[in-house]
């Protein structure tokens, strides 16, 4: 049977406010071991010693090779690709002809020519859309996720190792000293006989690196890194304090993705299954479908931005690149107001939405509406819980003329009415105190670990 297409969905649904409100699809899950102590201590292992993370299982990736690739890549994306040669990385970010975002993923350029792009499957779904519609010389290769994998393992495994002591870790697995390699460039390190593929990374804001290469190799490199680690601190991260780490960082992982209105995106939108659409969460809402839309300046993404080719939305933000308000913020929620959602639930009548810890965000675009005097001032993406700062965090989009830094605003928290995603209890909708703070919220990741 043909899988429902988005465009169907929506209509079926009457809208895709509508649709994306109710929709089934569960919260995106990682589909790794939840703990292998307990996330609090998995959480302070990347700030204090060496975290080491496992990204093999719930990334997508997508795999172009040949004459076309790189002309498609850089038509769909904001990026330059002045100087993108192989052995380097870049955070790829997409609009529509609007100008509006669809999504970011990290592209590498592997030595032997292969483009890789890998994260969530909104930008990765659109690259493909082309890929395999347009008259293109290349090749087509999708790896999903193991969330949704028919059969077998994924063709490569990706470990991430960030903290303090990840360059001893490394320094004593090679027995050598750390090379010299700049952030989203990669390297090789011969580890336990192989030759592992290493992208200078950090998931979380902390110094570290990416390893990858092919899944056959993936349990005799773990191995070889817990042993290595041991001496140095090594924590096994589980999927829970992991879906966190972003918090840290200052990354929106699934911001809005302006694909569901315009005539123009209606072929994707009849290509596209509507399973791949996910689900819209939180207090903002709208009837029209466009105002959950972002800018890339709204996420930090204007730095990204190069006008140096043609791409889809190029003409969009360039009428726009001197006209925007918001900026990506952190608002760091008032411990009292949290304590007062937890504590609703223990009390008789009307409970606030429950909050989730470490990662509160309960569908994979989470929109909650921020206020400032009482009149709307931007929005609420991810949110959850930072154990070493310990505190309760959420990461927004705000008008900082009218929310500068330091000021109060407050987070509207819960749905009203209740949707039907499953994810819903019966709840009551609150206001939650915040104070406006820089993201990244953690210094170091804010000042230091692009050069760490």
């Amino acid at each position: 049977m043909t899988p429902q297409s988005l465009e169907a969905a929506i209509q079926s649904a009457g809208g895709a406010v509508q649709f994306l409100r109710n929709a089934q699809a569960r919260p995106h899950t990682f589909p790794v071991k939840p703990e292998f102590s307990n996330w609090r201590s998995e959480q302070r292992s990347w700030r204090e010693a060496c975290a080491l993370l496992d990204q093999s299982h719930h990334m997508t990736d997508l795999f172009l090779k040949g004459p076309d690739a790189p002309v498609l890549l850089s038509r769909l994306a904001v990026n330059s690709f002045a100087n993108f040669a192989p052995g380097k990385a870049k955070q790829y970010v997409a609009v529509n002809s609007e100008g509006f975002l669809i999504g970011d993923a990290i592209l590498f350029h592997l030595p032997d020519g292969t483009f890789n792009l890998v994260g969530h499957p909104m930008v990765i779904d659109w690259v493909r859309f082309h890929a395999v519609r347009e008259p293109l010389d290349l090749e087509v290769e999708l790896d999903e996720n193991s969330i949704v994998r028919s059969s077998g393992p994924p063709k490569q495994f990706r470990f991430e190792l960030q903290g303090p002591t990840a360059a001893a870790v490394i320094e004593s697995l090679t027995g050598r000293p750390l090379p010299d390699v700049r952030f989203f460039n990669m390297t090789s390190f011969a580890i336990g006989g192989l030759s592992v593929n290493a992208l200078r990374h950090g998931m979380a804001g902390q110094p570290g690196f990416e390893l990858f290469g092919p899944w056959e190799h993936a349990e005799h490199v773990r191995e070889q890194l817990l042993q290595a680690g041991a001496a140095h601190g090594l924590v096994l991260v589980g999927s829970r304090a992991y879906s966190s780490a972003n918090l840290e960082s200052g990354w929106v992982p699934a911001p809005f993705a302006a694909i569901y209105s315009g005539d123009e995106m209606a072929s994707y939108r009849t290509w596209l299954p509507a399973a791949r659409a996910g689900s819209l969460a939180g207090s903002f809402v709208s009837a029209n479908v466009a105002d959950y839309y972002l800018r890339p300046h709204e996420l930090g993404y204007d730095r990204l931005i190069a006008f140096d080719h043609e791409f889809v939305g190029s003409e969009a933000l360039r009428a726009v690149a001197d006209d925007h308000t918001r900026a990506k913020v952190t608002l760091v929620w008032n411990r009292a107001d949290v304590a007062d959602v937890f504590a609703s639930a223990l009390t008789p009548g009307d409970a606030a939405k429950f909050i989730e810890l470490p990662k509160a965000r309960y569908g994979l675009f989470q929109v909650d509406t921020v206020l400032a005097a009482g009149e709307p001032v931007g929005i609420s993406h991810d949110c959850g819980y930072i154990y070493n700062e310990r505190a309760f965090v959420s990461l927004a989009s705000v008008d900082t003329a009218r929310a500068p830094i330091g000021s109060e605003v407050s987070v509207l928290w819960g749905e009203s009415p209740n949707t039907a995603k499953p994810a819903v209890e019966p709840h009551v909708q609150v206001a939650v105190r915040a104070t406006v703070a820089p993201a990244p919220y953690v210094s170091f990741a804010r000042e230091s670990y692009r050069r760490a």
